[in-house]
């Protein structure tokens, strides 16, 4: 279907940060398959799992116990503040799993009205009808109604707003640490401590949609840990697997408690073969200590875009983001430069608010990060003044 409009060009093999297409041309890699190749291309480590994995058990069904999914499990509990997990294949359906989590609980609870959910302007939780709903993107919804009922959405920033939309129908609010397809929109650490407090006060329970930005693309493992708080759910996905699909919904053992035998289930969900690669991805990450070095290379990157922004003031006019996940807003429209630098030998992606995202993998070098600033120069330079 023509669901994908997509750049005319296709890629034979990767390595690293760098992709090839079938003529031989090299591209460096700042999309990262938009925050999934975390590793990037072709890590032994994880060729290496998957080649183990392929005499094994691929898929058993979550009626059997799964020794991978629980170790899974285990693994993110313990770099969270989650007790429980519950496993799926997207983001999308991570965050479908959130918001019936969340209603659940009430449910349990005997509040039975208790089903809205506050999310805010510019987010994106997905392309399911529910997520949809959630984000409340009219350029996303059209010609899909009529969208779920039990999503209220609000601009972002105004506490007092917030505050008088919370009712005794509201269960929940849901939240992006930084909104990635919104245009790389950093929420105040502040802001997130305000809505742990209303959620607190209310008795409501805080959702983050760490789709994009967990598995420590923000140099810690999860990004609401900037603000030292902890929410009751959270989505994951993307980066997870390194290429490979899956997502997760974690929550604290009391919500979870809502979720009995039966309330939920996915038939993929949590097999053996993705699951593998998921412990393999973060096994990588404790071994090779990536995420020590985020901040160091995410400082390069900002005070490198920083030196082009004062160079090509005309063109693009400041850089925001944390960790790996940057954005650069621009003056011009940003597809002619998300295109130009294609043309240039370089991949990035377009988000809201005229904003081009720059996700490298997480384990990018200090000699690509030189080679990315002199394509991105390249591509500014071919633009007319």
């Amino acid at each position: 279907m023509n669901t994908y409009d997509r750049y005319q060009i296709s890629f034979k093999r990767g390595q690293g940060s760098w992709l090839e297409d079938f003529d031989g041309n090299k591209y460096l890699d700042f999309a990262s398959g938009i925050a999934v190749n975390i590793l990037g291309h072709n890590h032994q480590r994880l060729n290496n799992a998957l080649k183990e994995r392929i005499d094994g058990l691929w898929h058993i069904s979550n009626l059997y116990k799964i020794p991978e999914q629980e170790e899974l499990s285990k693994r993110l509990c313990n770099i969270s503040f989650a007790d429980k997990a519950f496993f799926c294949n997207s983001g999308a359906e991570a965050v479908e799993g959130a918001i019936k989590v969340a209603r659940r609980y009430h449910f349990s609870k005997g509040n039975k009205k208790r089903n809205d959910i506050i999310t805010f302007e510019g987010s994106f939780h997905g392309r399911t009808l529910g997520t949809l709903a959630a984000s409340a993107n009219n350029k996303h919804i059209e010609g899909f109604g009529p969208m779920p009922e039990g999503f209220v959405s609000i601009p972002f920033g105004d506490h007092e707003l917030l505050k008088n939309n919370i009712s005794s129908s509201t269960a929940a609010i849901l939240v992006e640490p930084i909104q990635g397809e919104g245009g790389i929109r950093v929420i105040p650490e502040e802001c997130l401590r305000g809505i742990r407090v209303l959620c607190d006060e209310n008795d409501i329970l805080m959702v983050v949609d760490e789709v994009q930005s967990g598995l420590y693309r923000t140099g810690r493992a999860f990004a609401y840990e900037w603000s030292n708080i902890t929410p009751d759910i959270m989505a994951l996905a993307k980066g997870l697997g390194g290429g490979f699909p899956i997502g997760a919904v974690l929550s604290t053992k009391g919500v979870a408690e809502g979720m009995s035998s039966g309330s939920h289930g996915s038939t993929f969900g949590g097999n053996p073969l993705a699951c593998s690669i998921a412990n393999e991805v973060l096994k990588i990450f404790e071994d090779e200590k990536i995420s020590e070095n985020i901040t160091d290379k995410s400082n390069k990157l900002v005070s490198g875009l920083e030196k082009l922004i004062k160079r090509h003031k005309n063109k693009i006019k400041d850089v925001r983001g944390k960790g790996l996940m940057l954005g650069i807003e621009c003056y011009i429209e940003n597809s002619i430069l998300t295109e130009k630098s294609l043309e240039a030998g370089l991949l990035l992606v377009n988000a809201g608010e005229n904003v081009v995202r720059i996700m490298p993998p997480l384990n990018i070098t200090e000699e690509d990060i030189d080679e990315f600033f002199l394509r991105f120069n390249n591509a500014l330079e071919s633009l007319e003044n």
